[in-house]
């Protein structure tokens, strides 16, 4: 999918702001009611009450419906990594942020598994925006505990947690396996413990 930015979006007009948030409601009720794989361009202009050429104005395909709703989603959570409560938003140290960095974005990725594919297509799962999101965001909380190499470690922390690498668990499955996010979590705390807080007590 396309890098989020950081900063402020471009303005959008006022009524293309309220098209883009009713469409995106509705499609989620869709998914909510029937799953993703039955999200239907059609189906969406009908329930929407627009026409079917507003739907393919906004979003092109139906592979873009799911991009809009990445990008949404991603949205959301890039604001509560800048500017939420810590330890994800500011206002805790670095390994404590990382850490709730990792337990928030593993579940999230998982959540996205099928809409990822759906955007995507066959064979592709890419979820969220890995170089301007996580390696920044974690090249930035290595900074500020002052490790060495952190440019290669952002690198090496940040392909831990995006989708790839998640999804390889269970490449063809609509859901994650079983117990997959409580692993992955415990697994991204362990790591963060043994490269920030081992590192500063040794």
């Amino acid at each position: 999918m396309d890098v989020v930015p950081f900063g402020k979006p471009r303005a959008e007009r006022a009524d293309a702001v309220r098209n883009r948030e009713h469409l995106l409601a509705v499609v989620r009720e869709l998914i909510a009611e029937h799953g993703v794989e039955k999200v239907t361009m059609d189906g969406l202009a009908e329930r929407a009450g627009l026409g079917k050429g507003t739907v393919f104005r906004r979003f092109g395909s139906r592979a873009g419906i799911f991009r809009a709703l990445l990008e949404d989603d991603e949205s959301r959570f890039q604001q509560r990594v800048l500017s939420g409560p810590p330890p994800l938003g500011p206002g805790a140290g670095p390994a404590e942020r990382l850490i709730a960095y990792g337990r928030e974005r593993i579940p999230y990725l998982l959540r996205h598994h099928a809409f990822a594919q759906a955007a995507a297509g066959p064979g592709r799962a890419d979820v969220g925006s890995g170089i301007s999101l996580t390696r920044l965001h974690v090249r930035m909380l290595l900074g500020e505990a002052d490790v060495p190499e952190p440019d290669g470690l952002a690198l090496q922390l940040s392909a831990a947690l995006e989708g790839p690498v998640l999804f390889y668990l269970r490449p063809d499955a609509a859901e994650p396996a079983p117990g997959a996010e409580v692993s992955l979590v415990e697994s991204w705390r362990t790591l963060v413990e043994r490269v920030l807080i081992d590192d500063a007590r040794g």
